[in-house]
């Protein structure tokens, strides 16, 4: 089965590419082939290859089902876990194979390049396998193994970045008039830039840049943009280039907590030009309120868990469903969420109203120059 998976990478067959845009299916499938194997009725003995050369035997103990988005669970994919490491998926079955999650990642199609709106299943596993699997396990800081994401909902939108045959990166975005969550009647006031991630070698190219100036073009009937609360010192120096080199842009993006009300903005340009001067910087933010779990992404730190995402029954136990065990990637897409470590010191000041926010923006057009 591995074998056969390896000749269609090699005639260049990806999953993306073939896989029909059927969830049900896929699980119905992927369940069949589960029962096999949970009732031992595959002999002989199957072996999966790890490019370290160690082998992982196909069995149920090594198997288990991860949800792709966090508000259909119905829609689930087989996933073959490192016995080492149970944490991190070295496989996932499409198509009767096993395919290498970088395979995963990978397409035959020329016309994928660039960023490319996420709109079939296959497309959704691969912002999956992006999100949970590469940032989630492989590429971030694993010092607090309590923290784990949970998958994107499946009315988030999104886009893939494609580069040379292979998925490097995606942003996320709330739609203006979407709920804030599942919990509250709040809708977002204004396109809110939500989360970004690019692979590490793929790093310092420019990338963020190129998904914040796509963001910006994407709704440019809009005359204020967000970009979500608290942004990261590295999210931070995107937006510092981008804003310097799009002057057009300085005045309608700012750094928003939901829904996005005035007095939960804040401009990112007065914030750049205050930090030039050295001059104090402010959130918006009530100070009564907790606010480190909002945390947001940058092309260096990942995704981080959003507004609606704490909302979320976050528990490090397995699921139980009808059908089985949902391991959610063995705690990866299921776990508690805990204050963003690497969030930016919360100030303690509370919520401009418009006219905080009036005054401060005059103050800026009246005594700094734009940078040329």
């Amino acid at each position: 089965m591995e074998a056969e998976a390896a000749r269609a990478a090699a005639a260049g067959i990806y999953p993306v590419d073939i896989l029909e845009d059927d969830p049900e299916r896929h699980w119905e499938a992927a369940l069949a082939y589960y029962t096999t194997l949970r009732e031992g009725m595959r002999p002989p003995v199957e072996f999966f290859s790890l490019p370290t050369g160690e082998q992982v035997k196909l069995e149920a103990t090594s198997v288990c089902f991860c949800t792709v988005h966090r508000d259909e669970p119905q829609h689930k994919i087989l996933v073959l876990v490192n016995p080492q490491d149970t944490k991190t998926v070295v496989a996932v079955y499409i198509k009767e194979f096993w395919w290498p999650t970088e395979d995963v990642l990978r397409t035959s199609d020329p016309a994928r390049e660039g960023l490319m709106k996420v709109q079939s299943f296959g497309e959704r596993i691969v912002l999956f396998i992006l999100n949970v699997v590469i940032f989630g396990r492989l590429e971030r800081n694993l010092d607090d193994g309590d923290m784990f994401f949970l998958p994107h909902s499946v009315k988030e939108q999104a886009k893939i970045l494609w580069q040379d045959g292979a998925a490097v990166g995606f942003y996320t975005t709330k739609r203006k008039g979407s709920l804030c969550g599942d919990g509250t009647g709040a809708c977002y006031l204004l396109p809110v830039f939500d989360t970004v991630f690019v692979r590490r070698t793929y790093r310092r190219q420019g990338l963020g840049m190129a998904m914040l100036q796509d963001f910006c073009e994407t709704f440019q009937e809009d005359e204020a943009l967000g970009v979500s609360w608290p942004i990261s010192p590295a999210m931070y120096q995107v937006c510092r280039k981008f804003l310097e080199a799009h002057p057009e842009e300085r005045g309608r993006l700012w750094e928003v907590e939901p829904p996005g009300a005035w007095g939960q903005r804040g401009s990112i340009w007065l914030k750049v030009r205050r930090q030039q001067a050295q001059l104090p910087d402010s959130h918006p933010g009530n100070s009564k309120e907790d606010m480190s779990h909002h945390g947001r992404t940058s092309p260096d730190d990942g995704p981080r868990p959003s507004q609606d995402d704490k909302k979320e029954r976050t528990s490090g136990e397995p699921e139980q469903t009808k059908s089985d065990q949902d391991c959610g990637v063995k705690e990866a897409a299921v776990g508690r969420l805990r204050p963003a470590r690497w969030a930016e010191p919360e100030e303690k000041e509370a919520k401009r109203t418009v006219m905080d926010v009036g005054l401060a923006w005059e103050s800026q057009q009246k005594h700094m120059r734009p940078s040329s």
